[in-house]
């Protein structure tokens, strides 16, 4: 039997097939942020979890990708995409993930990515939106036509249903090595990378569909002070009338979008939090490589 298993696994697929809820269940945390729109998750998170499969001890070190952009080439997207192609150059297992009943050339492309000699798991999200439960089978077929995958699995990352056969799915093609990371690590990402993401997924829930996708949050200052973590962040925005959309009438949306944040990171640092948004405009930041770099985007 083996001692341990460790290994790093891909999670790919195209906007809003479920990525990044399949990471927080799979880990069980909500780490990496989540909304109904495109482009959410913009960056690669790293989610950790260890536990025991099957008697053997196994780390499994998930990395969280954005959608793979295929309709825009602004330098933002263009940034996503190669962090979509980083993810893939170096892992144990690539899952690539899709939408039950939806199998669109923008899921083709992603899958054309995956580099052969890479053990590959369909994952085949949101079945839990079928009215009956055979209605997978014909799909499930028609997936396996695409290519050799080592192995199908249908779930649903938002009910957690059959999550636990995607573990056991991922575990059997881990190599067999000592754990990268303590047992007790969640992310390689710092505190302050987490606190502008929640303000971000905020921002993504609260503002509604007419919130544009060029604005982007920086943590100005990030500071324990006697315990209690305090934090200044600026939402950049591209236009003037895209500032007034986010702070509200009467600055009443911009409070709400703090107060959600600084509860959320309250739970998830496991303290308290003083929280300070500011709204200010930065025209053309994301179509700027240089400055992308600057606000963090790899």
């Amino acid at each position: 039997m083996a001692e341990s298993k460790c290994g790093v696994i891909a999670v790919v697929g195209r906007p809003n097939v479920g990525k990044s809820t399949l990471m927080n269940g799979m880990i069980g945390e909500h780490l990496s942020i989540t909304s109904s729109k495109p482009q959410t998750t913009r960056h690669r998170v790293l989610g950790v979890m260890t536990e025991t499969v099957k008697d053997v001890p196994t780390q499994f070190i998930f990395v969280d990708t954005p959608g793979f952009q295929t309709k825009h080439s602004n330098a933002l997207n263009k940034t996503m995409n190669r962090a979509v192609l980083t993810a893939l150059a170096d892992v144990n297992v690539i899952l690539w993930v899709i939408e039950q009943g939806k199998l669109m050339p923008a899921d083709m492309k992603v899958l054309e990515l995956c580099p052969k000699g890479v053990p590959l798991v369909a994952v085949v999200n949101k079945v839990d939106l079928l009215e009956k439960k055979n209605e997978v089978l014909p799909f499930l077929q028609k997936v396996s036509g695409q290519r050799n995958f080592d192995a199908i699995v249908p779930l649903s990352a938002q009910t957690n249903k059959n999550l636990d056969s995607l573990k056991e799915a991922v575990s059997a093609l881990l190599p067999e090595q000592p754990f990268f990371y303590d047992e007790d690590t969640l992310t390689d990402r710092p505190e302050k990378f987490l606190a502008a993401e929640r303000i971000r997924e905020k921002l993504f829930r609260l503002v509604g569909d007419e919130l544009p996708y060029t604005c982007t949050v920086v943590i100005d200052k990030f500071e324990i002070e006697e315990g209690r973590r305090v934090i200044f962040a600026s939402i950049l925005v591209d236009r003037s009338s895209h500032k007034a959309m986010i702070i509200g009438k009467g600055g009443e949306k911009l409070k709400r979008i703090g107060s959600e944040a600084r509860q959320d990171m309250e739970r998830l640092f496991g303290g308290s939090v003083h929280l300070e948004t500011w709204v200010k405009v930065r025209s053309g930041w994301a179509d700027n490589a240089t400055l992308l770099q600057t606000l963090g985007y790899e």
